[in-house]
């Protein structure tokens, strides 16, 4: 099933797809954060709010990014 990141629900694995409607500074930020097309990544914890988003990325990296972000990132349910 394929879904954008930001929605993705606690617990829930996922890898990344692609990235849609972003610009080349926001895309060369996620790459610099190591999402990268094929990565494997779980939600982790979400703050109280909802946002931001904290991501485990290949297990033993750990990430937050804001949920508009998340919103640009296509991932399939793992």
């Amino acid at each position: 099933m394929i879904i954008k990141l930001s929605d993705l629900k606690l617990g829930q694995s996922a890898k990344i797809i692609g990235f849609e409607a972003m610009g080349a500074a926001c895309r060369q930020k996620m790459f610099a954060y190591g999402l990268l097309p094929g990565s494997e990544i779980t939600l982790v914890r979400l703050a109280p709010l909802g946002d931001p988003m904290q991501l485990s990325l290949a297990g033993d990296i750990m990430l937050s990014i804001r949920k508009s972000e998340g919103h640009n990132v296509t991932v399939e349910l793992a």
